[in-house]
């Protein structure tokens, strides 16, 4: 899952939230130096990537992308899931999606001294071009993959998925809604155990 998900399955605790949008930078037990919240978050970060990377309906999304993005596709089925997230915010949160977002962006803010250096650098790009809002648009979506692409060391083609996600859009949709129900359990469950 991308960074959305990763914010929504983190509950309401706002330093849990950050650590789980902080993990992919935060290598091994370097963790293990961070407030308890933020490590719970890291944890939970985790588990949601492996749950998500075993589960039969994500790896039936990314063989459909394989042959073209190999190693690549589950990046993109991140990127996609979050954006059927955003798209369909009202069935799995009270809170508007705007104000979710607001709300993420003032907790880094305000917890800006827990924060990695990775995250730091990364924040004022995230907010000024509000990166969680343009999941729910396609040319948002696009926009993501193609900078994505232009970053990746090896040759992606991540600049192109947007053809696979508009052929396959039903299916992705539906796979999704399916995955995520299981996904919502997994995590709450997980994240009452840490």
């Amino acid at each position: 899952m991308n960074y959305l998900a990763h914010i929504y399955l983190s509950g309401d605790n706002e330093l849990v939230k950050i650590g789980n949008f902080m993990a992919d930078g935060i290598r091994g037990k370097h963790y293990e130096t961070l407030h308890p919240d933020i490590q719970k978050g890291v944890l939970l970060h985790r588990e949601i990537d492996m749950f998500t990377d075993q589960h039969p309906v994500f790896r039936k999304g990314t063989k459909r992308l394989h042959e073209r993005y190999h190693h690549y596709s589950g990046v993109i089925m991140d990127i996609f899931y979050d954006h059927f997230l955003s798209k369909n915010w009202q069935k799995y949160s009270p809170e508007k999606l705007g104000s979710f977002i607001d709300n993420f962006y003032d907790s880094l803010e305000r917890n800006y001294d827990q924060l990695t250096e990775k995250t730091k650098g990364m924040m004022p790009y995230m907010i000024k071009y509000n990166w969680l809002w343009s999941y729910q648009f396609p040319e948002g979506i696009q926009r993501i993959l193609t900078q994505m692409d232009q970053r990746s060391r090896t040759e992606s083609n991540m600049r192109f998925a947007s053809e696979e996600l508009s052929k396959y859009y039903t299916l992705f949709e539906q796979e999704f809604t399916e995955f995520f129900e299981d996904l919502r359990a997994h995590a709450a469950k997980t994240l009452a155990g840490l």
